[in-house]
């Protein structure tokens, strides 16, 4: 096998191991992406949650009109 042969042997392989990579990352990045997701998700309804018993709390503490 010539040096050229070689060569162009060792930039197959190693651009092979960079696609693979390439596409380990991505794959963990969408993973990452959808636990993001998830998160914001689950803090959003948490929050709302939060809101609607501060607010039912301001209604229970308000007196009643005929005071």
């Amino acid at each position: 096998m010539s040096a050229l042969e070689q060569r162009l042997e060792d930039l197959e392989t190693k651009v092979s191991f960079l696609e693979l990579a390439n596409q380990e990352l991505s794959d963990l990045l969408y993973d990452q992406q959808q636990q993001i997701d998830k998160h914001f998700h689950d803090l959003a309804r948490q929050l709302r949650r939060l809101y609607e018993n501060q607010v039912s709390d301001d209604q229970v503490d308000e007196r009643p009109p005929h005071y």
